[in-house]
């Protein structure tokens, strides 16, 4: 499962564009309902993206990039590190004296691969500027 540290990296973006930058973490907390900390650390990992930039201390953040050109895709990798960047991990050390311990790893290897590469065009498909268009289109 992609923990929600996506959607939270999402809703900050759209934040910052909604609010023309002049925004806090603490408002940002108070937006998703969340800690500070845990905004500035997904804070932490856009700006190390280059996704955004803000300086501790001082108040506002702006978009390296404009909205449009940050998909859902540059928002995953920035904060879903998955190892190797492998979204499936395939367990390791099964039994090699039995037909499916000795083969699965094989057999699991390209279909998870493809998933993978799907959701990943997919993401890419999608821009963050499309969710701020959706919100704004919401009474």
């Amino acid at each position: 499962m992609i923990s929600s540290r996506f959607s939270v990296a999402i809703h900050i973006l759209s934040l910052i564009e909604m609010s023309d930058g002049s925004i806090t973490s603490a408002y940002i907390a108070g937006s998703v309902n969340t800690n500070a900390v845990v905004i500035r650390r997904i804070m932490s990992l856009l700006s190390k993206a280059g996704l955004i930039e803000s300086r501790p201390g001082v108040t506002g953040m702006k978009l390296m990039r404009p909205l449009e050109a940050i998909t859902f895709l540059d928002v995953y990798r920035a904060v879903e590190v998955p190892e190797n960047d492998v979204l499936f991990a395939i367990h390791q050390n099964s039994n090699p004296q039995c037909d499916v311990g000795r083969n699965i790893q094989a057999a699991l290897e390209q279909p998870l691969l493809a998933a993978q590469r799907q959701m990943e065009q997919s993401l890419a498909n999608t821009t963050v500027a499309q969710v701020v268009h959706q919100i704004q289109l919401q009474p």
